[in-house]
């Protein structure tokens, strides 16, 4: 489509994707210059659609941005009260104290909270302060200006046909442009992998490496419920065969958020990640919980855990890469929303400087360096360990020398340096003959259940008409390659049923990509072994539609 003239409209800043980073950023822009025109573009529905409910929130980006929040209502309305870990077994549980964990691990200055509300709030406060913010929009393409920098974005394409090419209905979009350009689209970002790839920003850097997060919202027995309980778990029932563990939340109204996490590196191409979580819902102390009570949303996300090793060069003439585009999440503390404000922030100051300069279309260096030697840095590089142990030495060496690890960080040294991560996710998946098939029992219905019945509470939707947004570069590859080496993992590490291999008598296995189901997680454009799936940005406002919860 790079022929199609478009009307182009002019930003001082254009902000893709309205998540906590990209909000930050529209914020600090207007705090810094009332009269900056700043835009932000979200592909959902409405702000807040695609971000599932249910996070721990440190409040420490807040703080920073801004001070009185609490004055202004943030929704912020469950402090965390008590926080549990436990080491589960099939049949059993062992707690893990408190007092031999680092400071960081604490989170009782921390709050309960949906993400999806607090982005909502956020969004409130940017459009006061004059901020456009344009739901709905997906951002296509990328626009390159004559020097090579990243002079824009191509939002709005709409009713293309089934096949990509221009109908009668189309409507081409336009071409936002600006001094500058944040990319905050969240972990492994359609644009940001194009920005990644082009200036190869990853250069010198580990390998990103990856979890898949899966989450429910329940409401359960009011006689069960602890308000402000924070609990995570390992072992049981990934055991040996993946690193992950869970969380149990306790926010408002009877309600919990309970999530799973698979660290994508796993060898066995057999293993079913949305079928462990469903499983661990029957372990007995979250069967205890959860009977009586009723599932009401469920999501799905990739969650980026490479960490300060893996974080790629941020900017690149006239764009900058925001919060999980780059990769700015805590492992341990299963935290990276605060990290992401303090980017937007610095992403903003940087930009500003720039402005008032007279600058455009360079590179954000003062941003770079900010995040590398400033509060998020710090904050990444004590716990830079644990990941690479954990992949390379199994949970209990994790658990105990990236333990001691974090707490002689947390004194200012390291015995171990900076590890490495080796390889990525999808090398990681070694063939079917090496493993054994994995007999997982049938959902019940109450506790657990099918993927097509979880997806329907995600409350997804696309346009039917049009093009897939996820693309094969080989179409060969999926049956003769996957299938046939890797017993076609597709099928089972995707969380929403999107892929299925079909086999009639007569004819040769089929490979159907159900695009209609995806929920936006990505586990496909990382697992995939052969690195054959490409996930794109689909039509505005098209994929989840997550609740006010």
């Amino acid at each position: 489509m790079a022929d199609i003239e478009r009307e182009a409209m002019e930003y001082d800043v254009v902000i893709v994707g309205a998540g906590p980073a990209g909000l930050s950023a529209a914020i600090r822009l207007k705090q810094l210059d009332p009269d900056c025109n700043v835009v932000v573009l979200e592909k959902g529905s409405e702000v807040g659609a695609h971000i599932l409910s249910g996070a721990v929130l440190d409040p420490c980006g807040l703080d920073a941005l801004i001070p009185d929040w609490k004055e202004k209502g943030a929704p912020l309305n469950t402090p965390v009260k008590e926080d549990n870990f436990y080491m589960l077994g099939e049949a059993g549980k062992l707690r893990i104290p408190n007092f031999p964990m680092p400071p960081l691990m604490n989170n009782h200055h921390n709050y309960i909270v949906s993400m999806g509300n607090v982005c909502r709030w956020m969004a409130e406060q940017a459009e006061e302060m004059g901020v456009e913010i344009f739901p709905g929009m997906s951002c296509s393409e990328l626009v390159y200006g004559d020097n090579g920098e990243v002079k824009g974005v191509v939002a709005g394409v709409f009713g293309l046909e089934a096949d990509g090419s221009i109908g009668e209905n189309t409507e081409p979009g336009m071409e936002l442009h600006g001094k500058y350009v944040f990319l905050s689209e969240g972990v492994r970002g359609s644009l940001s992998k194009e920005v990644i790839a082009k200036y190869n920003l990853s250069e010198g850097k580990e390998p990103q490496k990856f979890g898949l997060g899966m989450k429910e919202i329940w409401e359960i027995d009011p006689a069960k419920h602890k308000e402000g309980t924070v609990t995570h778990t390992m072992g049981w029932p990934l055991g040996s065969n993946a690193g992950g563990g869970s969380f149990v939340y306790h926010l408002e109204n009877n309600q919990v958020y309970v999530g799973f996490v698979v660290h994508l590196n796993y060898k066995n191409p057999h293993l079913f990640p949305y079928m462990e979580f469903q499983r661990f819902k029957h372990h007995p102390m979250m069967k205890d919980l959860l009977e009586g009570g009723k599932r009401v949303a469920y999501g799905a996300r990739a969650i980026s855990e490479g960490g300060y090793q893996s974080m790629p060069k941020m900017v690149a003439p006239g764009v900058a890469l925001l919060g999980c585009s780059v990769g700015m999440v805590n492992v341990p503390r299963i935290k990276g929303n605060h990290n992401a404000m303090l980017s937007g922030k610095a992403a903003a100051e940087a930009a500003m400087d720039a402005i008032k300069a007279d600058r455009s279309g360079d590179e954000l260096n003062a941003y770079e360096d900010e995040v590398r030697t400033g509060a998020i840095g710090q904050d990444l590089k004590k716990v830079r360990n644990v990941k690479p142990l954990w992949s390379k030495y199994g949970l209990t060496a994790s658990l105990a020398v990236g333990g001691f690890d974090m707490w002689c960080n947390t004194l200012g040294f390291s015995l171990l340096g900076t590890l490495g991560h080796g390889k990525n996710d999808a090398d990681s998946t070694e063939e079917a003959s090496k493993h054994k098939a994995i007999d997982y029992p049938k959902p019940d219905g109450k506790l657990s259940f099918d993927r097509l019945t979880n997806v329907a509470f995600s409350f997804t939707n696309h346009e039917e008409s049009q093009p897939a947004h996820l693309h094969l570069k080989d179409d060969a590859v999926p049956v003769g390659v996957n299938l046939a080496k890797y017993a076609g993992p597709s099928a089972r590490y995707c969380p929403a049923g999107v892929y299925e291999f079909v086999e009639e008598a007569g004819k040769d296995t089929k490979f159907v990509i159900n695009f209609q189901n995806c929920v936006h997680c990505k586990t496909c454009d990382i697992k995939d072994p052969s690195q054959n799936i490409n996930w794109t940005t689909p039509q505005g406002g098209d994929g989840p539609n997550y609740p006010n919860m």
